[in-house]
């Protein structure tokens, strides 16, 4: 059974990697694994999870996470957040528009250890689509 102490230990972890702008590997468990839900696109270890984030937060788009809100109950978090920023990069075979966006995520994070082991990641990729155009 968790605790509150360990729901409060798990934001804390996913509030510090956040908080670096996904670039703290050491809040990454060795074998983590993020999985992007609208595409299946599998992504595991460090090395390989911050290198398709920084493509998508530094070459494909500027942009961050606007963090609404992160509910954590024993070993998992729940991240709400708006992704926004500019389209700096070719992204699904659409050149670089320089286009603003603004794109509701949700990232499912399992904790274990102080690390994260996983993350689902939920984003509306019809409506980044849509602001491209």
């Amino acid at each position: 059974m968790y605790t509150s102490s360990d729901a409060d230990a798990t934001r804390s972890v996913v509030t510090r990697y956040l908080e670096s702008k996904h670039q703290d590997r050491s809040a990454l468990a060795d074998d983590v694994v993020f999985t992007n839900m609208a595409t299946g696109e599998v992504h595991s270890g460090p090395n390989e999870v911050l290198d398709m984030l920084h493509g998508i937060y530094h070459v494909v788009f500027d942009a961050d996470a606007e963090v609404k809100t992160i509910l954590a109950d024993g070993n998992r978090a729940v991240l709400e957040a708006d992704f926004v920023g500019t389209h700096i990069g070719e992204f699904a075979g659409i050149p670089a528009t320089g286009k603003h966006v603004r794109v509701p995520l949700c990232v499912v994070y399992e904790v274990g250890n102080d690390q994260i082991r996983s993350a689902r990641i939920y984003f509306q990729v019809p409506a980044l689509l849509a602001q491209l155009q």
